[in-house]
């Protein structure tokens, strides 16, 4: 089973690629874990359906858009944080960074901050978060839960790669499968071939 200073010794062992800044939307989001029932579990929200949000009622980690105001990415995060479901990552262990990543199809740039936190506590969800879930990181390997699957988004059929969580959660996709499998990766607990995933 994986531990705590495992992760951190793989994520400071290498540097994070991070993107300069560029016309793109910065934003950034924290990647939160406990210790659960099954080991480490991972914080997924579930964010409210909006019309004017492009992700609305996905899978995703808490986070959102830098402001002039926070003092660099990890402090969006955080105050994001803070913010969507009332959780203060202060007495948090910050494990490390993953590498910077863009969207495939909306301009926006996202930074992605590892964190650990002993005891959560009780989470107070503001009107952009529908409910979160803590999953077990061992399960986020599972190739039964791998899938390729056809999504109409914004007006398109697409074939997605993603994760079934739960049958009361939509599909993990996106951006945020994109940060799961490159976390996944950097720790080599998953075997991309069985579980017939990628980075796309």
């Amino acid at each position: 089973m994986i531990e705590i200073q495992q992760i951190q010794l793989v994520l400071r062992s290498q540097a994070a690629s991070v993107i300069a800044e560029t016309e793109r939307r910065s934003a950034s989001v924290a990647l939160i874990l406990t210790e659960g029932d099954q080991g480490l579990e991972v914080l997924f929200i579930e964010r409210a359906a909006h019309p004017q949000d492009p992700w609305s009622g996905n899978l995703a980690f808490p986070g959102g858009r830098f402001d002039q105001g926070d003092a660099d990415l990890q402090a969006t995060a955080e105050r994001e944080t803070f913010e969507e479901i009332g959780l203060d990552l202060a007495g948090a262990e910050l494990l490390g960074r993953l590498d910077d990543i863009v969207g495939a199809y909306l301009p926006v740039k996202i930074s992605c901050f590892v964190y650990y936190l002993a005891a959560p506590g009780e989470l107070t969800l503001n009107h952009e978060v529908t409910r979160t879930t803590w999953f077990p990181l061992r399960e986020l390997c599972n190739p039964a839960r791998h899938t390729l699957a056809d999504l109409f988004w914004h007006g398109q059929e697409r074939q997605i790669h993603g994760i079934h969580l739960d049958n009361d959660s939509p599909l993990l996709w996106g951006i945020t499968y994109r940060l799961v499998i490159q976390f996944l990766n950097r720790l080599r607990i998953i075997d991309p071939e069985l579980c017939r995933v990628k980075d796309d």
